[in-house]
């Protein structure tokens, strides 16, 4: 029965891993507009939405990641009951800022092609069509909820896949960002900003590079050292590099949240609380929660 409980925990994960690639392009986009040559042309309001939508993405983002590093610190990669609540929980939550941040980021564009009004219009509009279908299509056609199978003992090759998995959910958020790291520096935009700003930047980016390089290392190692075979050690050391990548990633976006902010903006200090409050949720999300769950058994 715990390879029942195992495949739905792992097709969990799975719709996790695909809605963070449709919030990828969006985040990278969020990222990256406010170094284009015609951002200057957006308007204050337009700028606001652009904020906002960027903060809506990352924390769509961040919850897509929560189930797992709560499957990995909290259940330490077994299938239990807990996990797949949680990977249910927070997929379902994901949406709701994702849809919000579609909107606002729809709102941004067309506003500028064709006045706020229009943009309002469309950006509702795209708002309404994806709660209609990523919330309303689900809730018609709902269904009571069967028991849980069982738990049991998680076969080790189990675990060295949903792990896998995990770092292939969790790594679309570092691609994300890091296309857009390298990009910016090369534009006008970025070579305007002040120098602590930019060393920001630097100083993200290489955070960003060491969390995908954390992310990729799992995979390398099992076919270099361990021949693609099933071995305990390998799933504990792929297992802390999965977490360990999470302390780079949360700073990596969270002090180029800040860069953009700042850019938008051009006040340090909103900047400066807007990036501290995403590491805060960040990290909260992926380390004290989890680590809540494991004091509480």
């Amino acid at each position: 029965m715990s390879k029942e409980l195992d495949a739905k925990l792992k097709t969990a994960l799975d719709e996790s891993r695909l809605l963070i690639l449709g919030a990828q392009v969006l985040l990278g986009f969020a990222f990256q507009a406010a170094f284009q040559d015609l951002f200057s042309e957006i308007g204050p309001l337009g700028r606001f939405f652009h904020i906002v939508a960027l903060c809506l993405l990352c924390l769509s983002v961040a919850f897509l990641v929560v189930p797992s590093f709560y499957h990995q610190i909290a259940c330490d990669g077994c299938s239990l009951h807990p996990a797949v609540h949680v990977a249910t929980s927070f997929a379902n939550w994901s949406l709701f800022p994702l849809t919000l941040g579609l909107g606002a980021s729809g709102y941004v564009i067309i506003a500028r092609l064709a006045g706020p009004e229009a943009g309002v219009a469309f950006g509702a509009t795209l708002t309404a069509t994806a709660l209609c279908l990523l919330y309303g299509l689900g809730l018609a056609l709902r269904k009571s909820p069967k028991p849980l199978p069982p738990e049991g003992n998680t076969p080790l090759n189990t675990k060295i896949e949903q792990m896998l998995t995990e770092a292939r959910v969790i790594i679309p958020g570092g691609q994300a960002l890091l296309g857009f790291q390298f990009v910016a520096t090369l534009t006008k935009s970025f070579d305007a900003l002040p120098l602590g700003i930019k060393w920001l930047h630097v100083s993200s980016l290489a955070a960003v590079s060491l969390s995908v390089l954390l992310l990729m290392t799992p995979a390398a190692l099992h076919r270099l050292a361990f021949h693609g075979e099933d071995d305990p050690q390998f799933f504990l050391i792929g297992s802390r590099l999965v977490i360990a990548a999470a302390l780079p990633l949360a700073l990596g976006i969270s002090g180029d949240i800040s860069v953009v902010v700042f850019k938008i903006t051009e006040s340090g200090s909103v900047a400066t609380v807007v990036g501290m409050a995403a590491a805060a949720i960040f990290l909260s999300a992926w380390y004290l929660y989890p680590s809540l769950a494991v004091i509480k058994k």
